[in-house]
């Protein structure tokens, strides 16, 4: 057990639930405690999610295409209910059309995500980043208390 609270969901007008669902049993199978929102989710619920469960990630999926649009400001709205510190990631068809994925990683990065993942994202390929990203935070909190 990890230990770790994550909350999932799909952002925004977007109805695709099952790579979500699949990611988040996966997530409940690899020890994490999962508070899945379903889809249709706008950004306020996400961070109200984390807020109520203490969450330590969140974790935004889209794959309609306007992720890019819908993620817009959410780290933000995360420093604003003062989640500054929250793990986020980013996963699915985020933006519309064929683009370069280095382009669009980019673009979720300079947005405040920590991770983005493009889509067909393995949930092993998370699984193992959410293991690394919260063993390094454990390492920089050791840090800080010195």
């Amino acid at each position: 057990m990890t230990g770790h609270t994550l909350v999932t969901g799909v952002i925004g007008s977007d109805t695709h639930i099952v790579g979500n669902r699949i990611l988040s049993m996966a997530l409940e199978d690899a020890g994490y405690h999962v508070v899945a929102l379903g889809a249709l989710t706008p950004s306020e619920d996400f961070i109200k999610a984390a807020i109520e469960t203490a969450a330590d990630a969140i974790m935004v999926s889209s794959l309609y295409g306007q992720g890019e649009l819908d993620c817009k400001g959410f780290r933000d709205l995360c420093i604003e209910a003062g989640l500054q510190d929250i793990l986020l990631y980013v996963g699915g068809n985020l933006v519309v059309g064929k683009q370069d994925w280095d382009g669009v990683e980019r673009r979720f990065l300079d947005m405040g995500f920590d991770r983005a993942f493009p889509p067909g994202t393995r949930t092993n390929d998370v699984i193992e980043s959410l293991a690394r990203d919260f063993a390094a935070r454990a390492v920089d909190a050791g840090m800080a208390d010195r």
